[in-house]
């Protein structure tokens, strides 16, 4: 049988053994966190306890960690949770930062990046000067089709030299490179289990403590009035084990570029004409966006698909819409022919020559089909 590999770890991480042996013991007890007897304050610890890990992960103080059901969640409470006169993001955000920012009724301004997918700092100071103030800047750390790494500190000076507010999505980078949240300079920012090897649906907006923000989730005060609901106590500690796990593996995780550059050298070798997008940048070390020319995304992925590789064509929140990337449009490139190979723990040596040769069968059958073979 062809063995199948995932390399989707963009899209969600596979789920670490030991957070799934862990949701499993609590979610098998019962307690709510906010009951005042023993169960009550057993989940409390619990909650805690993974509350701790997560903020240790990124640097910060438990009370500034507030858990929310999704990373997309965690964005919008960002965007529309603070007072701010006005809204700029990148042009390469998620889908919810472009989401929330039009919820939010206010002026918006978008940010543009250059052809290595970096934000253009000329043309944020000049969207700086213009936008109503305070603005709530959004820049994410690491981009979630082409893996590239913003400069959060160089930006964060130039958003708080203008009396803006700065948050950045996270959710990418988080467990794939090192965070601390005073070193980035920011005010706020996002997380999401899922892509650490946690569970899917918990997430949390880390908020620097004397930044105020308003509740988008109202009812029961949870959260220390931050974000209603009976807290997902098994999927927290499931995340906090994750949180734990991602800081004890990063260097093993950061090792996936020897993979990630593997897997490009054997595919630039073959196919000079095929694009590495956004090569020249600082990159998360397991993403590769790379182009076959004259060939949609959606006919690379379900080839590779039918080969036993999981690969996508861009953000899997926007799955089944098989169009121009936002992402490489605003890099320059108009066309659909993308996919994005993310690596993760789980990926060997082995799958470089598994994936190359998946897609070396349909780049030499395309190239005979055009008579350039």
């Amino acid at each position: 049988m062809k063995k199948r590999i995932y390399l989707d770890y963009n899209a969600t991480s596979m789920i670490k053994p030991q957070v799934i042996d862990r949701v499993a013991t609590v979610m098998a007890a019962v307690g709510n966190p906010s009951s005042v007897h023993d169960y009550g304050r057993t989940a409390k610890m619990v909650v805690e306890g993974a509350r701790s890990a997560i903020a240790k992960l990124v640097g910060v103080t438990s009370n500034a960690v507030i858990f929310t059901g999704s990373g997309t969640e965690a964005n919008n409470m960002a965007l529309r949770c603070v007072n701010a006169e006005s809204i700029i993001h990148s042009a390469i955000e998620h889908d919810s930062i472009f989401a929330a920012a039009k919820a939010t009724e206010k002026p918006v301004f978008i940010a543009p990046v250059d052809g290595n997918g970096v934000v253009d700092m000329h043309a944020l100071d000049a969207l700086l000067s213009e936008a109503p103030s305070p603005a709530l800047v959004s820049i994410m750390l690491a981009n979630n089709e082409t893996g590239v790494i913003q400069p959060l500190h160089d930006i964060a000076a130039l958003v708080h030299k203008h009396g803006g507010i700065f948050h950045s999505d996270c959710i990418q980078a988080a467990g794939k490179i090192f965070i601390e949240f005073a070193d980035l300079g920011v005010d706020m920012i996002s997380l999401s289990a899922h892509k650490m090897g946690g569970p899917q649906g918990v997430g949390a907006l880390i908020v620097r403590p004397d930044l105020p923000i308003s509740a988008l989730i109202v009812g029961g005060g949870q959260e220390l009035g931050r974000r209603s609901g009976t807290e997902n106590v098994a999927g927290i500690a499931g995340f906090g084990l994750a949180a734990e796990l991602a800081e004890r593996d990063l260097p093993s995780f950061m090792a996936l570029e020897t993979l990630r550059d593997a897997l490009e050298e054997k595919i630039t070798t073959l196919a000079p004409d095929a694009k590495v997008w956004c090569k020249n940048a600082q990159r998360l070390p397991n993403t590769l966006a790379i182009s076959m020319p004259n060939v949609s995304a959606e006919t690379q992925v379900m080839h590779m698909d039918l080969e036993g590789v999981a690969v996508s064509s861009g953000s899997a929140c926007s799955s089944g819409k098989v169009k121009a990337s936002h992402v490489i449009k605003a890099i320059g490139c108009e066309g659909t022919d993308t996919i994005r190979i993310s690596f993760g723990f789980a990926s060997e040596a082995e799958d470089v020559d598994i994936v190359f040769e998946a897609w070396k069968s349909l780049y030499e059958r395309m190239k005979q089909k055009n008579g350039e073979g």
